[in-house]
């Protein structure tokens, strides 16, 4: 099992930054993709960004290239999600995501493990 835990949401103004940490504990070795998925209000849960934890390959939506950043720290068990830029549209209940799987489209069901979310809020 993993348990992952976020924190470092908020609210700020738009062009602002913020930064999310996902914490992860447990039998971490076993997952070769996380990430991070967003869902705002009445919306479908998206994939904002993912990295392989072997080679730390990264993917990102197009909608947040080149304004966010997923890294990872292995000796601290914690994934990053630096978010630059930020837009009214960024606003959503941000989640981290761990899979047993290689990081491929990303979908959320493909996705074995949770955080609780964290929220973030852009205002304009």
């Amino acid at each position: 099992q993993v348990q992952l835990v976020e924190s470092g949401g908020g609210s700020v103004q738009a062009g602002g930054s913020l930064r999310l940490s996902c914490a992860a504990f447990g039998y971490t070795y076993s997952t070769y993709c996380m990430g991070w998925f967003r869902q705002a209000p009445g919306k479908e849960r998206e994939g904002a960004a993912f990295i392989s934890t072997g080679d730390s390959t990264t993917y990102y939506a197009d909608s947040v290239k080149g304004r966010f950043t997923i890294s990872q720290d292995n000796a601290k068990n914690t994934l990053y999600l630096q978010m630059n830029s930020l837009k009214p549209e960024d606003t959503a209940m941000y989640y981290c995501a761990a899979s047993y799987f290689p990081c491929g489209i990303q979908l959320p069901e493909d996705f074995n493990f949770w955080g609780q979310g964290t929220q973030v809020t852009v205002s304009s």
